[in-house]
């Protein structure tokens, strides 16, 4: 679970990320990110019902993005705010080829 200073909760942070931020997409996901002035970088990921209409398929694409992010919190860059988009497919994708989506989206924003 990431710990509560890296996520991003509140609704008019989220707006300003995707009226502000800056994008990079791939054929699984995508994120958006913009500099938030803090110390440290906070997430959200967003699984919309057009990848899965059931919860138990989204919510196992969440996890997989966030565990992802956990262990390589270290070496992200601190001082963004990230926002992960999913498309349709990447339920049925296994972990290795959403780590390798997640961090490949990451080092193209130069946030690795």
């Amino acid at each position: 679970m990431l710990p509560a200073a890296n996520r991003l909760r509140h609704e008019k942070d989220i707006k300003a990320l995707f009226s502000e931020g800056k994008g990079v997409f791939d054929a699984i996901c995508g994120l958006k990110y913009r500099k938030n002035g803090l110390a440290s970088t906070r997430f959200a990921v967003v699984v919309g019902t057009k990848v899965s209409k059931k919860a138990v398929d989204r919510n196992r694409v969440r996890r997989r993005i966030r565990s992802v992010l956990e262990a390589r919190l270290s070496v992200i860059k601190p001082g963004y705010d990230v926002a992960f988009l999913t498309r349709p497919g990447c339920e049925k994708k296994d972990f290795a080829i959403i780590e390798a989506a997640v961090l490949s989206s990451l080092k193209r924003a130069k946030l690795l």
